[in-house]
């Protein structure tokens, strides 16, 4: 249940990302400025954060060392100990007492780095034997289409699957409010017997669990239906789901670029684009990959949110925003607790599920 009362506090790897402090101390700037409600924990080396001495609301912890976007995943789990996504991480996982100095943890850092060090540091839920890459995707009803696994797990069980299918669903549930969203299990067709044999398995499990009254499982759709909007969630494993999303972005890119030449190609078309600006620019703005930044990693024993390694102080501050909805909308027991719900329905669909919730209050 959503408390507006409490204190939302974020962890910052401020550090993280193409361009570093230049991005990610604005960004929080502005996240302050818009939530009152909010705290920070700022991470990162001495000098890169004394821009923000003095700040309100905020905390600044030192790291002496720095995950680079190049770095490989052995680097920034065994030598890199103090580095500032690291240290960002920490700040989540709950000490011998189960409280926790920040409710959710936000990185630009290498991805393979941060979900290496965060299953490391945090470990996975009872019940989910994966982490997943969750994030939303535009569509046709000016609304947004949630998505996992978008790269995290290329090779994925049908069991994977229902366990993201849960996780995705308690996902669009915390963070857009929809009590029973519906559920698609991305397919070649929308009939049962299309796929191969693990898509299959995955339906009979997700029709087992919705007649069970824990998910809304629509069925089976397309790569189409992803931007019709035909289902709040869309599952499918990470190598299919990344794929996906790259073509999405080369596409909008594509589209944009094409607007751009065909406006500006004769003194005529240039006129016309002039006259048609107000449109191009709310064309523009439905396109806007910043809108989205922000995936979850869903499955961890702790919040943390992967904002795209080049985005600038907006789409930044968007990856903060969904880091803050999820905490306040405590995200990680609705988890827990659809995970509990979906093992007792489905004994054989995965491991015994833990009887305590996982999420603590942090500390004050």
């Amino acid at each position: 249940m959503n408390d507006t009362t409490r204190t939302v506090r974020l962890s910052v790897d401020c550090m993280g990302g193409d361009h570093g402090p230049s991005v990610t101390l604005p960004a929080c700037r502005s996240f302050l400025d818009r939530h009152p409600d909010a705290e920070l924990v700022l991470v990162g080396t001495e000098q890169a954060l004394a821009p923000a001495a003095g700040w309100a609301r905020c905390r600044m912890v030192i790291a002496s060392e720095v995950v680079e976007m190049d770095d490989p995943v052995e680097v920034a789990l065994r030598k890199k100990r103090d580095s500032s996504m690291r240290v960002a991480i920490q700040q989540v996982k709950p000490d011998g007492n189960g409280v926790t100095m920040a409710d959710a943890c936000v990185s630009a850092g290498n991805t393979g780095a941060l979900m290496a060090v965060a299953r490391y540091l945090l470990k996975t839920l009872d019940g989910i034997d994966r982490p997943a890459i969750a994030s939303v995707m535009p569509n046709q009803h000016d609304g947004f289409t949630t998505m996992l696994d978008l790269g995290a797990n290329v090779d994925c069980s049908a069991e994977h699957l229902l366990q993201f299918a849960v996780m995705g669903s308690a996902l669009v549930s915390a963070v857009d409010g929809k009590e029973a969203p519906t559920v698609g299990l991305l397919n070649i067709g929308e009939e049962a017997i299309k796929g191969n044999e693990t898509i299959k398995r995955a339906g009979e499990l997700l029709r087992a669990v919705s007649a069970a009254g824990h998910i809304n499982f629509h069925g089976n759709v397309e790569g189409n239906d992803i931007f019709k909007g035909t289902t709040d969630l869309v599952v499918c494993d990470g190598f299919v789901g990344n794929v996906a999303l790259k073509t999405a972005e080369g596409l909008a890119g594509m589209i944009t670029s094409f607007l751009k030449q065909e406006f500006t190609r004769t003194p005529l078309t240039k006129m016309v684009a002039m006259l048609a600006m107000p449109m191009l620019k709310r064309f523009s703005r439905r396109l806007d990959h910043r809108r989205f930044n922000g995936a979850a990693l869903l499955g961890l024993r702790g919040l943390v949110f992967k904002s795209h390694g080049s985005a600038d102080a907006l789409a930044f501050e968007n990856a903060l925003n969904r880091a803050y909805d999820a905490a306040r909308n405590r995200l990680l027991d609705r988890v827990h607790d659809r995970i509990l719900a979906t093992l007792q329905a489905l004994p054989g669909a995965g491991t015994t599920a833990a009887n305590e919730p996982p999420a603590a209050r942090h500390a004050a």
